[in-house]
């Protein structure tokens, strides 16, 4: 038997699409129902902003949703949100919080509000939706810019940003110079940063951070080639420190090599001065040397650090190798003892007792174990010392010795002062010439006048060496006096003998006279 399948009837297949059709609009009614209510919402809620005059849905400023909101509302909203907006100034890691006012700028919070009220409430707005699309929802601030404040900021803000460059230097080691490069430093690029900031501070207010430029800043000094070689000469010279005590006529000599001076040696460069290198000896290492030889002289004798100091530096620049300096003594202080005055205190330490009453004002009288100061040994002394002369006066023995690089050149009989006049024992000096000195006050003319020393230190009068005087202009005194006492103060030679010291003795040469 032959198998057919069964065939409906032309009539079934006819009322077969209409109930399809009912299923299908009944299980589409929910969505388009859902979707008329929703689009009747939308058009409800659209035209009920419209009509109470609010900013459409989803329009924003600043991050600031103003939907719903007036142009008053939106604009206080604007204005706190600009209030608490921060835009970091930035270098590196490093970050400096400031206000967009202090950046210049200037927020208008009402023409902002109202250019957000306007969005979508013209045809021509409304086209720019589809262009836009989700930026469109987004309104742009309406704000001023003032680059002078921006500058000024940024001007505060410029010293934390600098870096001084550092000049190429010279470093002696293991007894050879070498070059230190120099260092470049760095200081912030005020235009190039108000160039970034005044192309788009939209794009800075909205990042909220500024990237700070900055330029690099080159040192003065970069090529000390010249200098290296200079030092290395220089390092080549063994210097010797020779010291004069005056007071004591003695002589001290240290040997500085290279390996000890170069600790001390610092460049000193100014490229606008004429000669644009030149060299010190750093004071503190300077003085510390100076402290230990100081110690091997002894009896506190010291020296003048500052001028010590610039002549060993002139004496290793120019290659010399002798430095001399000279000694220094300090001043003393003396327990008045039974007996003793001003004067025979003042003669007991070579210093003529006026000078004691300048040194302690106001000094009367003495009592025994009073404490007074004492001069210095070399405070007559106040001119260049001439190191290879020297003068001795004897008052005991009324006899001058001139000597010349050690050496005795000359012994002349001399005569000092009586007794109410005398001479002061001492270390003077010559400090004055003159061929014929008047003394006002015993009515002498003194030839070949030579001073050493002032008997009151606030006066101008001094005693010196002189020849026979005259009074009045003819009387010639004391030619057969020589070889005892009998000045005013001066010391007295032949007029032979002190025309040739008076040719010899230049300002400066130390004169000593003895008990």
């Amino acid at each position: 038997m032959n198998y057919s399948p069964a065939i409906d009837p032309p009539a079934n297949r006819q009322r077969a699409t209409p109930r399809r059709g009912r299923v299908l609009v009944w299980l589409l009614f929910p969505v388009l129902f859902a979707l008329a209510l929703a689009v009747g919402i939308v058009a409800g809620g659209l035209s009920f902003t419209y009509a109470r005059g609010n900013i459409l849905p989803g329009v924003s400023s600043l991050g600031v949703p103003l939907n719903g909101l007036t142009v008053d509302e939106a604009a206080s909203a604007l204005q706190t949100r600009w209030d608490e907006q921060t835009v970091t100034l930035q270098y590196g890691e490093t970050g400096w919080p400031v206000s967009p006012a202090e950046l210049g700028m200037t927020l208008d919070a009402t023409a902002t509000a109202e250019a957000a009220f306007a969005r979508g409430r013209s045809i021509d707005s409304l086209r720019t939706l589809l262009g836009d699309r989700a930026g469109w929802f987004s309104v742009l601030p309406v704000w001023g810019f003032d680059p002078a404040t921006a500058q000024g900021t940024l001007a505060g803000l410029a010293p934390q940003l600098a870096v001084a460059p550092v000049d190429a230097a010279v470093r002696v080691s293991s007894g050879r110079a070498i070059a230190v490069p120099a260092v470049e430093g760095r200081e912030l690029d005020m235009a190039g940063t108000l160039t970034a900031l005044a192309a788009d501070p939209t794009g800075v207010l909205a990042a909220g951070r500024l990237s700070l430029s900055t330029r690099p800043v080159a040192a003065a000094v970069t090529d000390v080639s010249a200098v290296v070689d200079d030092v290395n000469r220089m390092l080549s010279t063994t210097v010797t420190l020779e010291a004069y005590d005056p007071v004591r006529d003695e002589q001290f000599s240290w040997t500085a090599a290279p390996s000890v001076w170069s600790e001390w040696l610092r460049p000193a460069i100014d490229l606008t001065a004429a000669n644009p290198y030149s060299w010190t000896l750093d004071r503190q290492i300077g003085v510390a040397y100076l402290d230990t030889l100081e110690v091997q002289m002894g009896e506190g004798r010291y020296f003048d650090e500052d001028a010590t100091l610039a002549a060993l530096s002139e004496a290793i620049q120019s290659g010399t190798p002798i430095a001399a300096t000279r000694v220094h003594h300090p001043e003393r202080r003396h327990v008045v003892q039974p007996g003793e005055t001003l004067s025979s205190i003042g003669f007991d330490y070579g210093i003529p007792y006026p000078w004691l009453q300048q040194l302690n004002p106001g000094i009367d009288s003495l009592s025994v174990g009073q404490e007074i100061a004492i001069p210095p040994a070399d405070a007559l002394l106040p001119l260049p010392v001439v190191r290879n002369k020297r003068i001795v006066v004897s008052l005991s023995e009324q006899r001058t010795w001139v000597y010349e690089n050690g050496q005795l050149k000359w012994e002349w009989p001399s005569s000092t002062g009586i007794s109410s006049s005398p001479t002061a024992p001492g270390i003077f000096q010559i400090q004055s010439h003159e061929p014929n000195a008047y003394a006002g006050i015993w009515d002498l003319w003194m030839p070949s006048f030579m001073g050493i020393y002032r008997p009151v230190p606030t006066s101008e009068f001094m005693n010196g060496f002189h020849g026979f005087p005259t009074r009045g202009n003819s009387q010639l005194l004391w030619t057969g006096d020589l070889g005892h006492p009998v000045t005013y103060g001066c010391v007295l030679l032949s007029s032979e003998n002190a025309a040739l010291l008076y040719e010899w003795a230049e300002d400066g040469v130390v004169v000593e006279v003895t008990r």
